[in-house]
């Protein structure tokens, strides 16, 4: 039994090669050249060989473009890892600053000295500021020591107010 070397190619190229084939001895049919010598078997052979050729170039170029894609996926890929990660980091920071706010709060509650209705809490990127009053000035010294004393308090700004009685 003959190899036929068309057996492992897929049946869009299996059709295209044939009808290839079949164009080539029409074509060679119907030309009023002269005979060159060669035998019709070698022409057919000739034929066959030339569209392998032209089906192997083209096997190549859709591999090509296979490989672009795979790197433009890739790369969308990478963007969109990068892109999470930037948001996460900063969904991270505000998440940070929450907890920062939240713990700053909860020991000004604890403390006789310091009302936490009365004073603000904002966070932002680590740097805290207290507005409101406190009942004295040890009191508000206090609040600045409790809120540096909180997990990544980056600063505190007290604009805290002395309460006047």
């Amino acid at each position: 039994m003959k190899h036929n070397p068309t057996s492992s190619l897929p049946y869009t190229l299996k059709s295209a090669t044939a009808g290839l084939l079949m164009v080539a001895l029409a074509a060679l049919s119907a030309c009023g050249k002269k005979d060159d010598g060669q035998t019709a078997g070698q022409k057919l052979d000739s034929a066959v060989a030339s569209t392998e050729k032209a089906a192997a170039e083209a096997k190549a170029k859709a591999e090509a473009s296979m490989a672009k894609a795979g790197d433009a996926m890739k790369d969308a890929t990478r963007k969109a890892e990068v892109s999470g990660a930037k948001t996460s980091g900063s969904m991270a920071g505000k998440v940070d600053d929450v907890a920062i706010t939240a713990s700053i709060a909860a020991e000004f509650v604890k403390d006789a000295d310091l009302s936490a209705i009365k004073i603000d809490v904002d966070t932002k990127d680590g740097n805290v500021t207290l507005n409101g009053t406190a009942p004295t000035a040890a009191a508000r010294d206090k609040a600045t020591l409790l809120a540096k004393s909180i997990k990544g308090v980056a600063s505190v700004s007290n604009k805290l107010t002395i309460q006047s009685r």
